[in-house]
């Protein structure tokens, strides 16, 4: 099979053998789908989807942040039977399968090895800098430093205009704004630095608030939004785990945390890998710990009902403290199951920005095998008999 065929084969299509099939919906109120963000590693959440599309699972509610916020409209902007073609459509266009002219047998030859993929990479890398990414960004001429102070043009290297378009061919947003499926997208505003999670139950959800939630600066411009302006929610925290548990509805939850970043690493031995070894840490947003907040959180709630419960009969509180046990107590459960995309070493620092077809396909493919690999294991999809109604899980790679 020559290059070309295998840049448009969906891995997808090629289950591992002993895949489990679940057989109806899984027992929660609620299935949430959290998307980190990470630039061109967002095919790996591509691939996830698949996966669980392909096991019957679909989300109730799909939160994202940055790429994941793009991935999210995705999927709640299309009828389930096409989300997954449509995920490969903007993967297929927003990846290069031979930068700068080169040949199909120069790729395939540096596509053998560590250091002939490192070199690969970097030149992908440097393209899409350089060249910008089709459908996504192009370059900004003059640069902004040319530019007159106060204009957008003047605050971003990129203009991101292509990505609206892009946006505006795949997604329905009236699907979205139907509520059909719960949607949010975390932005910050430049203006205060506060935190914002577009939420399609208070906002009419355009492509400008996808936009916002993936303006990076300063490589993005901010998005204005009701005179607002707003950047990448990654600023603060690239990960939506703590605004769905803390912030959203309680109900019993089965939560798909993908991560695009791992938190955990080697030390790193070269300057090189310094700068990806910080951009891990930055961007991973403390996923375990906000988990293990959770989980402590949890243990009072549960413990707090426990007590509620165990008042004799005639037995009252006082009428403060009774007020504020109810509306902290519940017996609500969530099963949380991460799925954490682990880099391969030859990557590098530029792996989110570099966009060859071969990495989104091998991106693509190791979501799809870590998710397959997670629904093997049926207590996932089966609530938490423990004490404290929660369950963690991350058997990608066990």
């Amino acid at each position: 099979m020559d290059d070309a065929r295998k840049a448009e084969r969906d891995p997808a299509k090629q289950p591992i053998a002993g895949t489990r099939t679940p057989t109806g919906r899984p027992p929660f109120e609620c299935i949430a789908l959290l998307l980190q963000g990470g630039g061109a590693l967002g095919a790996y959440q591509g691939g996830v989807y698949a996966a669980l599309a392909e096991a019957g699972i679909f989300p109730d509610w799909v939160c994202g942040v940055s790429i994941g916020a793009i991935n999210a409209a995705l999927i709640a902007g299309n009828p389930p039977a096409q989300r997954v073609e449509k995920l490969r459509r903007f993967w297929a266009g927003v990846t290069t399968a031979l930068p700068w002219g080169w040949t199909t047998d120069v790729v395939s030859r540096l596509s053998r090895g560590d250091d002939a993929r490192a070199i690969l990479n970097q030149a992908s890398a440097v393209n899409a800098v350089f060249s910008g990414v089709d459908g996504f960004f192009t370059p900004r001429f003059p640069g902004p430093w040319w530019q007159p102070p106060g204009s957008l043009e003047a605050t971003s290297y990129y203009d991101t205009g292509p990505l609206r378009s892009t946006l505006s061919t795949l997604v329905d947003f009236d699907r979205i704004n139907s509520g059909e499926t719960k949607f949010s997208v975390g932005a910050v505003n430049v203006r205060t630095g506060n935190f914002v999670y577009f939420d399609n139950a208070r906002y009419e959800i355009g492509p400008e608030h996808v936009m916002a939630s993936g303006g990076l600066p300063p490589g993005f411009p901010a998005v204005e939004i009701e005179g607002e302006h707003y950047w990448d929610g990654g600023l603060i925290s690239n990960t939506p785990l703590q605004w769905v548990l803390q912030y959203g509805p309680r109900q019993d939850m089965l939560a798909f945390q993908v991560d695009l970043w791992n938190a955990r690493g080697d030390f790193p031995r070269t300057i090189i890998e310094v700068a990806t070894r910080q951009k891990e840490i930055i961007y991973s947003s403390r996923t375990r710990e906000n988990t293990d907040r959770f989980k402590n959180m949890q243990k009072i709630r549960h413990a707090a009902a426990e007590v509620l419960a165990a008042l004799p009969d005639g037995q009252q509180l006082d009428h403060g403290a009774a007020d504020i046990l109810k509306s902290f107590a519940d017996r609500k459960v969530y099963n949380i199951v991460h799925l954490i995309y682990r880099a391969q070493r030859y990557e590098g620092e530029s792996k989110d920005y570099e966009f060859s077809r071969v990495s989104m396909e091998e991106h693509w493919r190791a979501g799809y095998n870590d998710t397959i690999r997670s629904l093997r294991h049926p207590e996932i999809l089966e609530r938490p008999a423990n004490p404290d109604g929660l369950a963690v899980f991350d058997f990608a790679h066990d």
